[in-house]
């Protein structure tokens, strides 16, 4: 079927702040009491925190410790680190190609509302997001494939017309529970290894950008 849309992850996809998130985690929980490593919370980054918190520290999420421990991680994160981070080189210009092309375009995001919004901007792509869907929208975060099940929806697309672009295991797996294929960037911190399962690895949005007329994205005859 001919592709009609494209869902984007956020975090270590279009923005640079997956090490920025997980230092935010580190540092609730250790405000909690709990030691818990960088090294031990980084490869959990992507999915949602309902689902890192257990793994991560055997706290569960909608426990009052645990809905202590996010709230202070997302205050941490929007004061402390939100302001200083970046968006990869060639994201908005990635964007931009794409709708130019007449592609339907949609964020499917474990973040918040109140966090997404703000990372969307440093990437300039607030403007040209057709649709999104954030960790706000759906039962269970990825890498269940509930919120880009909520994208697709959005876009009013069909699996074989949609194609996910992520940058962690748990977007390659949220994509294919979905029935859409994943596009992987590496720049997330992921090994091609780790992203098997997608149907082609780029270093990051400008990377995929300049290999677009060969990709998976590719203008149809």
């Amino acid at each position: 079927m001919l592709l009609r849309g494209v869902i984007f992850d956020v975090d270590g996809t279009l923005v640079d702040s997956n090490d920025a998130h997980a230092r935010a985690w580190v540092q609730a929980l250790r405000e909690a009491g709990h030691n818990v490593s960088f090294a031990e919370v980084r490869p959990l980054i992507g999915m949602g925190g309902d689902k890192l918190l257990p793994a991560a520290a055997g706290i569960g999420a909608e426990d009052a410790e645990g809905k202590s421990i996010a709230r202070r991680r997302g205050e941490i994160f929007r004061t402390q680190f939100l302001p200083r981070l970046k968006a990869f080189e060639g994201a908005a210009e990635l964007l931009r190609v794409l709708k130019a092309r007449g592609l339907g375009l949609a964020v499917a995001s474990s973040a918040k509302k109140q966090e997404l919004t703000p990372l969307l901007r440093l990437a300039d792509a607030d403007h040209l997001i057709d649709e999104r869907a954030s960790g706000d929208d759906a039962e269970e975060s990825k890498p269940d494939p509930d919120i880009v099940g909520v994208a697709l929806a959005r876009l009013g697309c069909a699996p074989q017309q949609a194609m996910m672009v992520g940058d962690t295991p748990y977007d390659v797996a949220a994509a294919r529970g979905a029935g859409v294929p994943c596009i992987a960037f590496r720049c997330g911190g992921w090994s091609d290894a780790d992203l098997s399962g997608a149907v082609a690895v780029y270093d990051g949005p400008l990377d995929l950008l300049r290999s677009l007329d060969a990709s998976p994205l590719r203008e149809k005859p």
